[in-house]
This record gives structure tokens, C-alpha cells and sequence, in this order.
């Protein structure tokens, strides 16, 4: 891949500035326009009023408008903390053709970051494949937003070959340094685990150590439905490579669809019944469904926590 420019560096990260707001924006009017009304994203600027608190801050204009009590909330008021976990192993550069995994997951993360930021929630970014890359302080500062989109472009524009993952390791890592309750999202396509029983059990004992640890998680299943999931490749024969191992084997995708599917179902509802054991919310993430789903699940976990 050619080296980007300065410039050209700059360029993109104002594109990716302005695809999240986009979104955020969007999904915003969307919300307003619905009879969905279990969240609101008014809490960006307000917050509703207690009982027996001081009444200098309450909204006048906004009771006008609502009928309802709500206190203007200011920049150093932050509701919750939140950190962002991004598969960066070469699974995640599927399909080579239109956006795939990773930038899907990059444009997620941006606009979920957008969406902290209205919300006053502090915000942390993890890099990790076989091990984590690159892991952030949690801030919710406008410059600390800036900074965050600069890694996510790295990550877009520098996408790795033949590396593998190890989310088991990485939880645990993560879950030895972050000492404070938080949210912790997890984006990956969860490959790793899928044929094997013993990394499921170890994926999930990970996982409760965070859990243990106080911390609430959710899991985005990022796939690209068509091929991972539906297995529907053209009639004729097809040259597979494993994009993390190399390992390449020459079938006929009729010839194994069916065992294919009812393997990868099997895998799939082990993960939802443990994600339900442990109280872990797991949303399936299709590359081709937009983002709306994924902001709409923060605001919904995040509701019950603050």
C-alpha cells in the first residue's frame, strides 16, 4: 500500500470527522422522528432534575417545550467511561472487495465516539490482534476525540497481513488495567473461537473477569452476512486462503454449505446462551446494515447504567 501524505493523512481524518457526525446526526433526527422514545439524546446538554437540588441550572425554556424539569449539564460533567476494543487481526480485512470488517468497524467506533462526546461520557480506544497494540486514557475532551480518530485512521490505512487473534489475552490484559466501572465494547468478528471448545470456555472466563471486575459488556459480532454467514459463493469451484494463517484449501462451496452453516450455528449459539449467562449483550454487527443498530444499542445499555 503507497504511504500517505501529510496532507492526504489530514484530509481523510477530516472525512472520517465528518462521515461520524453524519451519522450520529442522521441517527439523531431518526430517534426524534420515531415513536421510540426509551432514551433520549437530549441528555447531550441536560439532565433530568432531582428533587430538592438547586434550581439555578433548570432549563426554563426547554420545561416550555417539554413540560418537564431538566438542568443544563456542563463539560465537566461526565456520566459514565467507556472503552472502545477493536480487532485489528487480518480476519477483519474481509471481504477485499467494498468496506470491509475493519473499516466498517472503524467508522463505527468513530461515530460511537461522536455520540460519547454529545453525551459527556468519557472515552478510551484499545488496539489489539494477538496481543493489544496501542491502549488509551479515558477523556472527553474535543482534542482527546481528535487524537482517537488519528489512531482509527492508522488502523484503516495500515490494515495487517497474516497476524492472528487472542482476544482471551487481551481481555485479561485490559481487565488489569482499567481499576474504574466502565463500559467496555467489544468490536470483532469473533472468528477465533468458532471450531474451537476449550478458547470458547477460555473467551468467556476473560470475559468474567471483567465482569468481576464491575465492568458491563457489549460485544459487536461484526460478519459480513452474504459470505460468513449465509455461505453463498458463486456454483463453482473456489480457492479459500485463511488471511490470518495463510492456509489455503481449493472446495465447492455446495458441496460443504450445509455442514458449513450448521457448524457456524452451533458455534453461535453457544456464544449467545454464555453472553446470556453472563449477563453480556452480543449484537450482531452485518457490514452492509448501516450503524443506526450499533448507536442505538449504546444508548439503550448505556440507559441502564447511569
Amino acid at each position: 500500500m503507497p504511504q500517505l501524505t501529510e496532507n492526504q493523512e489530514i484530509r481523510q481524518l477530516a472525512n472520517l470527522e465528518l462521515l461520524a457526525r453524519q451519522v450520529v446526526e442522521g441517527f439523531i433526527t431518526g430517534l426524534h422522528q420515531s415513536p421510540f422514545h426509551g432514551f433520549s439524546v437530549e441528555f447531550a446538554e441536560h439532565r433530568l432534575y432531582n428533587n430538592g437540588e438547586s434550581v439555578k441550572n433548570i432549563d426554563w425554556k426547554l420545561l416550555a417545550r417539554t413540560d418537564k424539569l431538566f438542568v443544563k449539564q456542563f463539560e465537566e460533567e461526565t456520566n459514565l467511561r467507556c472503552y472502545l476494543l477493536l480487532d485489528t487481526s487480518s480476519s477483519m480485512n474481509f471481504p477485499e472487495k467494498g468496506i470491509n470488517k475493519l473499516q466498517f468497524s472503524v467508522y463505527a467506533i468513530a461515530s460511537l465516539m461522536n455520540l460519547f462526546k454529545k453525551q459527556r461520557d468519557a472515552f478510551g480506544l484499545c488496539l489489539f490482534s494477538d496481543k493489544v497494540d496501542w491502549i488509551s486514557p479515558v477523556k472527553s475532551t474535543g482534542m482527546h476525540l481528535f487524537y482517537l480518530y488519528a489512531q482509527l485512521e492508522k488502523a484503516y490505512n495500515h490494515p495487517k497481513t497474516h497476524t492472528t487473534t487472542d482476544i482471551t489475552q487481551v481481555l485479561h490484559q485490559v481487565a488489569g488495567q482499567i481499576h474504574q466501572r466502565s463500559m467496555i465494547i467489544l468490536f470483532s468478528d469473533m472468528l477465533e473461537n468458532s471450531l474451537n471448545p476449550e478458547k470458547l470456555q477460555a473467551l468467556f472466563a476473560a470475559i468474567q473477569h471483567l465482569k468481576f471486575n464491575k465492568h458491563e459488556v457489549v460485544i459487536f459480532n461484526v460478519s459480513d452476512k452474504q459470505k460468513e454467514l449465509d455461505f453463498d459463493f458463486d456454483n463453482r469451484p473456489h480457492h479459500f486462503i485463511d488471511m490470518e494463517s495463510g492456509e489455503h484449501i481449493k472446495v465447492h462451496p455446495n458441496k460443504i454449505r450445509d455442514a458449513y452453516r450448521a457448524s457456524l450455528a452451533q458455534f453461535r449459539h453457544e456464544l449467545e446462551l454464555k453472553c446470556a449467562q453472563y449477563h453480556i449483550d452480543l449484537v450482531d454487527a452485518y457490514i452492509d446494515e448501516g450503524y443506526n443498530n450499533i448507536l442505538k444499542s449504546y444508548l439503550i445499555k448505556r440507559n441502564k447504567m447511569v
